[in-house]
């Protein structure tokens, strides 16, 4: 009962940071990353802000649904240690989430204390925006593979795995470059908003624009070859696997990367408004969660049998 408990709490904290990610978004896209100034933890000094303005509000909330989601992802590790045997897998998925959740909260202190924030279109800020979220989907990892492990999955075991390992490691760093493309697009969206599509494409190929601007057009370049990579992987691995969790999954995947890309083309459209941004990243995140544990089940040590080996298998039991 307790671990059951707890898995549906891990599932709940996973949830949590999704949400803490999105309002993230909302914090940079409407340029209220200063709405606290150059202090961290305080707000303007204080500890709770008075009179404040919508930036104040908007940055203030952000920082406590943080602090928050670190507050669920300890309680996530001494309840794992408390309902775990020592060396569990689920233990050792809280204390990587921990560990995480630690350093998302010092690159978020730092973007404030260095002033990367607002209307800052430094090349540091870039780089800053990058690690944010590559450490960003190592947390939502971690926390996926806690809930997954929690609720019935398997330890991973990587030996032998061959080339469907490096197969998935491709799509994982794929993802990475998906992200930081993503994240550097939105960024020189809102630091550099068009009047008109016409307006932006001319903008993205001038040889005078910042490169913020320039670096925008190679995201939906990325995007297709990554998503069109996924898409091909998953309906492979689907074809050559058994179960039923599995085929979901890869079915899942696909898709996603078909909404998420829709999706896309029409943040562009409609001239990347917040709402839309916020959708195209809860879209984002759901394909790398989908993506995690598509590969937690197939690199599983339970993982479902190739579909001609299961055949064979049941032609010499006489089944």
């Amino acid at each position: 009962m307790t671990q059951s408990r707890f898995s549906k709490y891990a599932w709940f904290v996973l949830a949590f940071n999704v949400a803490v990610v999105l309002w993230g978004a909302y914090v940079r896209a409407t340029g209220s990353g200063a709405g606290c100034g150059q202090h961290w933890p305080l707000c303007n000094g204080v500890v709770v802000p008075r009179a404040a303005r919508i930036e104040t509000l908007v940055e203030y909330s952000h920082r406590l649904s943080s602090a928050l989601a670190g507050v669920f992802v300890l309680i996530l590790l001494v309840w794992a240690f408390r309902a775990y045997e020592k060396g569990h897998v689920v233990r050792r998925g809280a204390v990587f989430s921990t560990i995480f959740i630690l350093t998302e909260g010092l690159v978020g202190a730092g973007l404030v204390l260095f002033e990367l924030v607002a209307h800052n279109q430094s090349l540091a800020r870039v780089y800053a925006v990058s690690l944010h979220l590559i450490n960003t989907f190592i947390l939502i990892a971690f926390l996926a593979l806690t809930a997954w492990w929690a609720s019935g999955g398997q330890p991973l075991r990587l030996r032998g795995r061959g080339g469907m390992l490096w197969t998935l490691v491709i799509g994982v760093v794929g993802m990475f470059a998906l992200g930081v493309s993503g994240a550097i697009t939105a960024l020189g969206d809102t630091l550099f908003p068009a009047g008109s599509l016409a307006e932006g494409l001319q903008q993205d190929f001038a040889a005078t624009a910042h490169f913020l601007v320039r670096l925008r057009v190679w995201h939906p370049v990325v995007a297709i070859v990554v998503g069109l990579y996924l898409a091909v992987i998953a309906g492979i691995f689907r074809a050559e696997f058994q179960g039923n969790k599995l085929r979901a999954l890869t079915r899942a995947v696909q898709i996603t990367f078909i909404v998420q890309l829709i999706a896309g083309f029409v943040n562009v459209l409609l001239l990347a408004p917040v709402w839309m941004q916020m959708l195209h990243l809860l879209l984002a995140d759901a394909l790398w969660i989908l993506l995690v544990l598509t590969s937690a089940s197939l690199l599983a040590a339970d993982a479902p049998q190739p579909v001609v080996a299961a055949g064979v298998a049941r032609t010499v039991s006489g089944d």
